[in-house]
């Protein structure tokens, strides 16, 4: 089977945004592939946060990958995979200041700030070795992540020809478009589990913050019997709310005023939810099962991305 690989950064509290736009189509792709889904909580070390935070994010993560159904698939820690540091540091051997500059989410992340960690500059080059030790031919990507992606290719490229044949090449593929979701309070831009709390639904939060959040979503002046429509450039508000309710099963179909419109998307998420929350409590109350999920994983892991990087090794002299 083809073999699939996502990494999920434990930076914020996973949206329904990550459910519809990442979460379905991830259990949906393990019905015809071989799935690595991990967390990549190195990455979330770009930025600072306490060690407390750090270990909530984590486990609240772990735990809501196996409430939404992914449990077909090898759920893995990146931390408890040492290959995916060791080779991070080889493939920083390979790459070079000048195209690690030219990253455009470095840009835009360190811009106005004094100083940042290293490790925000360095993390494409992670991200690359994430990929590369799992030899996947096809790697499925947003435009959001697209040039770090095209770096994976280069370094790879260079790697093979500076050292020998040791990686795939992956291709770049544009995955099936998902479900959308845009942030309740500002609908220019895509729902965070980093961004604002007001504009984002966590998949924990209780039927009663959904419908406030919802109730508080931005919408536009409009009235009258048209006013429910799509329209993304005049209308971005109401648009995000009637894709949220096809996306969670409803329809807007005779809905004619801004208010019905979100109590159909309330309910519709309310539903959406539901199912997936009681899961993660039963979970929660078996912390033991879901760390030995995720340590049988890694296991798994281990061997697979062990013999990549020992051939890396050996290719250069070490």
């Amino acid at each position: 089977m083809p073999r699939r690989l996502s990494l999920l950064t434990p930076s914020g509290r996973l949206t329904l945004g990550n459910l519809l736009g990442a979460l379905r189509p991830m259990r949906a792709a393990q019905a015809g592939a071989d799935c690595f889904y991990g967390i990549s909580d190195l990455h979330a070390l770009t930025t600072p946060r306490s060690p407390e935070t750090l270990r909530a994010a984590v486990t609240e993560q772990a735990t809501l990958l196996l409430a939404a159904g992914l449990d077909d698939s090898i759920l893995f820690r990146q931390s408890q995979v040492p290959a995916h540091a060791e080779l991070a540091y080889l493939l920083e051997c390979v790459a070079t200041t000048g195209e690690l500059g030219r990253m455009i989410q470095f840009k835009e992340k360190s811009r106005r700030r004094e100083s940042v960690r290293t490790s925000l500059f360095t993390y494409p080059v992670l991200m690359a070795a994430d990929i590369l030790l799992y030899r996947p031919t096809r790697v499925p990507v947003g435009d959001d992540q697209r040039q770090h992606v095209e770096l994976t290719r280069d370094l790879a490229l260079r790697f093979n020809a500076t050292y020998g044949e040791v990686f795939t090449i992956p291709e770049i593929t544009v995955p099936p478009a998902g479900a959308r979701v845009m942030d309740l309070a500002d609908p220019t831009r895509k729902m965070s589990k980093s961004g604002p709390e007001a504009g984002s639904i966590t998949l924990l939060d209780p039927p009663e913050v959904v419908r406030r959040k919802v109730a508080r979503s931005v919408t536009d002046s409009e009235t009258g019997p048209d006013a429910v429509r799509t329209d993304r450039t005049a209308k971005p508000g109401v648009t995000n709310l009637i894709d949220i309710l096809v996306a969670c099963g409803g329809s807007a179909d005779g809905i004619a005023t801004y208010g019905a419109l979100k109590t159909a998307v309330t309910d519709a998420v309310v539903a959406e939810l539901g199912p997936l929350q009681e899961r993660y409590r039963e979970l929660a109350a078996d912390p033991a099962h879901v760390a030995e999920v995720y340590a049988r994983g890694a296991e798994r892991c281990r061997e697979v991305t062990g013999p990549v990087l020992t051939a890396a090794r050996s290719a250069m002299g070490l």
